[in-house]
């Protein structure tokens, strides 16, 4: 008896668990939903990328330049150098995803902190972080990318950091605005007439009220990145011992009459991670929005 109401029970939980994120999924925008789609079959290809694809995607696996479907072996093709397509696309995945993840962590964490000091201090901090800021926007990203990664190395790591602190002005403006509104609410001055210290007002009443637009702005700069990583890497300055979508065009683009698709497949796959991040932070202002209405 107590085994079965045992039973009962944790049948009645999962279906109560499910209903409820089903009612999540489905209350959130048609945009949003699409996105979070698409980027989770692109990071399922990622992660099942040595699973699905064992061996060294640089390996010569065939014949060059075969189309797509000329050979069952190689449905995506090969490219001038004999090359499996299909490969380089599963493993540039996860570079591309790697990069545009951390590099926005960067960014978001970096224009966070510069955004919180400069708002809730004001003063001399912020108009001296401002100052920064505005001198780092007038520099082309991209450009300063490049002159970082031509410093540094092209290894990913460098990528990852010479994007990363590129694009945190963005973050860093936002942030500020937000910490200007908030810190004239009454329960962030009550917290300082009861004496809460200034870390303790920061992070437990300001950073938390300041994070959602963040969230929407990350998936912005995650898709940015994913196009400055893919820009470097067209340019020749990606890591050579990782193959990505943009040293794939870029290894391509002398066959670009002769074979388009070499450079059409990572393209096409550039853009649907794009699309996806893009339609992630539109349904996000949507669901915010709409959050704040009701």
């Amino acid at each position: 008896m107590k085994t079965t109401q045992a039973s009962s029970g944790i049948a009645l939980a999962r279906t109560t668990v499910a209903h409820r994120a089903w009612r999540t999924w489905t209350s959130w925008p048609l945009s949003l939903r699409f996105g979070a789609l698409l980027l989770t079959i692109q990071l399922l290809v990622a992660l099942l990328a040595k699973s699905l694809y064992p061996g060294d995607p640089f390996d010569l696996a065939g014949a060059a330049f075969l189309r797509p479907g000329e050979d069952a072996r190689f449905p995506l093709g090969t490219d001038i150098m004999g090359r499996d397509i299909a490969a380089g696309l599963v493993h540039g995945a996860r570079v591309s995803l790697l990069v545009g993840l951390f590099a926005t962590f960067i960014a978001t964490v970096l224009g966070t902190a510069v955004g919180l000091v400069a708002g809730y201090f004001g003063g001399w901090p912020d108009h001296l972080l401002m100052r920064l800021t505005e001198l780092f926007q007038v520099i082309p990203h991209f450009l300063f990318a490049i002159i970082i990664v031509s410093i540094t190395g092209s290894q990913l790591q460098n990528i990852v950091l010479a994007i990363g602190i590129t694009s945190w002005t963005m973050v860093a403006r936002l942030v500020r605005a937000e910490t200007l509104t908030l810190r004239e609410r009454d329960y962030v001055k009550i917290c300082r007439v009861m004496g809460g210290s200034h870390a303790r007002v920061v992070f437990s009443h300001i950073l938390p009220n300041a994070l959602p637009p963040v969230v929407v702005a990350a998936s912005v700069l995650t898709a940015l990145a994913v196009l400055a990583e893919a820009g470097l890497a067209f340019l020749g300055m990606s890591d050579s011992n990782r193959v990505s979508w943009g040293g794939m065009i870029g290894a391509s683009r002398e066959a670009l009459i002769d074979a388009p698709y070499m450079t059409l497949i990572p393209g096409a796959a550039i853009v649907l991670m794009v699309a996806a991040l893009s339609l992630i932070g539109d349904g996000l202002a949507q669901h915010l929005r709409r959050g704040a209405s009701s």
